[in-house]
């Protein structure tokens, strides 16, 4: 009978002592939940302190939200200074919005003086995406005279492409003189690829006479290929003086 009790006693023990583990790591995992702010937080775990400091912890990073502007933003929780304090971040954000023309610009929330300036960096900027070519260009934003300007160097532009073989060129906008020196560099530009087989090579560009010295090149090109054993040789191009001297390289392959 004793042993019994003693047996019972025992195993009320162990078990009071798991359930007590069990409830102190639940107590740890939900403060562990309640810091980091990610899962359920049961203040009823809590012990009046820590309800305190969670408290606090959560309402500086509500306020760290709405001052940034990423991430929910609890209006409610915040006292009078802290709501002004975000409302003047978040025209701060607005302004700097519209000064650097991010889509999230809303107008309407600017002064007249900001709106003013705000209308000045668009004008300048439209100005610079005009002259560069390096954004959309709205003529009506420009004045008579920058239309000109940017009307000449849009010619620049287009005469700079053509010449140097680029795209977009547009060739009716070329006067008679550069139309004729563009066409003569781009006939050197084929007829240079066509000698040394880089870039673009279109054949029926070239002059009869140009097509014979292509084919020159091209022979001799493979000769020297064939005598250091290079894997572009083809032999069938090769006449018997060439074809005795790569067989004699050093470099040639065993045949």
């Amino acid at each position: 009978m004793k042993r019994i009790f003693l047996l019972s006693l025992l195993l009320g023990v162990f078990t009071h002592s798991n359930f007590a583990q069990s409830a102190n790591s639940a107590r740890v995992q939900n403060l562990r939940s309640c810091l980091d702010g990610l899962g359920a937080c049961d203040q009823s775990l809590l012990t009046p302190t820590q309800a305190k400091q969670i408290a606090d912890l959560q309402h500086d990073r509500d306020l760290t939200r709405c001052l940034s502007g990423f991430g929910e933003c609890e209006d409610s929780a915040l006292t009078a200074s802290e709501a002004k304090r975000v409302a003047d971040a978040k025209l701060r954000r607005n302004l700097l919005a519209c000064e650097t023309t991010s889509v999230l610009c809303d107008k309407s929330l600017l002064k007249p003086s900001e709106a003013e300036r705000v209308a000045q960096i668009e004008k300048v900027r439209n100005h610079l995406n005009c002259l560069t070519g390096a954004g959309s260009c709205d003529y009506s934003l420009l004045a008579p005279q920058e239309v000109a300007e940017v009307k000449s160097f849009e010619r620049e532009r287009n005469l700079l492409a053509c010449q140097t073989g680029e795209d977009p060129c547009n060739k009716t906008l070329l006067t008679p003189s550069e139309a004729e020196d563009v066409t003569a560099t781009s006939h050197l530009r084929n007829l240079l690829a066509c000698k040394t087989g880089e870039g673009y090579c279109d054949d029926s560009l070239l002059t009869p006479s140009e097509a014979r010295g292509v084919a020159e090149e091209k022979r001799q090109r493979n000769a020297l290929d064939c005598e250091v054993g290079g894997i572009f040789c083809d032999r069938s191009l090769l006449g018997p003086e060439e074809s005795k001297q790569a067989a004699t390289s050093p470099s040639a392959p065993p045949q």
